[in-house]
């Protein structure tokens, strides 16, 4: 299973003005824009983490997934959520043959844990041995800032913070987050059973 990233989050919908606040560094520093790159660099790395944390996207972006077997004939869950749509499905057999399935064969589910792409007949389209099915889809609270829920937005602000802070630390925290980011992040994540073929 390979799940890639089609667009990234662009810089204007990062909220570099508000982590300067968070960090205030509104007094005493020259609004010069000279800082603005750093700091997005920890926003983006920032998000990053709470996202591979939560299993959830913060800012709409574009995705594909590929894998080689359903893991229900008839349903198959997504890897990431929110998914606000699926943009289409192709399967590719074991010679590089192509065929896009027709949306009226599937639907998603959507779901704050674990949306799903379910097939409207008995079963999803086959896929044949050696081959590969693509999903592509779009998730994410929202395109702005201001779509991303409040302890999730905060999460990313002291997150990266921490990164601003300890920029110069050589000492390594083997990813360990700050108590306060896992506490806002808790009733986000993902509780994967039986080896992450369910989930509460």
């Amino acid at each position: 299973m390979m799940l890639v990233e089609q667009t990234t989050v662009p810089g204007a919908a990062l909220p570099v003005a508000e982590f300067k606040d968070h960090l205030r560094l509104g007094t005493g520093f020259a609004d010069d824009g000279v800082q603005d790159g750093v700091l997005e660099a920890y926003l983006r790395a920032a998000m990053a983490a709470i996202e591979a944390r939560t299993g959830k996207i913060l800012l709409t972006r574009s995705f594909s997934w590929t894998l080689t077997a359903w893991r229900d004939l008839a349903a198959q869950a997504l890897p990431v959520a929110p998914v606000s749509a699926i943009t289409g499905v192709s399967i590719t057999d074991r010679l590089g043959v192509d065929e896009v399935i027709a949306s009226n064969r599937y639907v998603l589910e959507p779901d704050m844990q674990r949306p799903r792409l379910v097939s409207t007949g008995i079963v999803l389209p086959a896929i044949p041995v050696g081959g590969q099915v693509e999903i592509a889809f779009d998730a994410g609270f929202g395109p702005a800032w201001v779509d991303i829920p409040a302890d999730l937005n905060q999460a990313v602000m002291l997150l990266a913070g921490h990164y601003y802070e300890h920029r110069h630390d050589s000492a390594s925290d083997d990813g360990v987050m700050p108590h306060g980011v896992n506490m806002l992040i808790q009733r986000y994540r993902t509780v994967r059973l039986f080896g992450g073929g369910g989930a509460l």
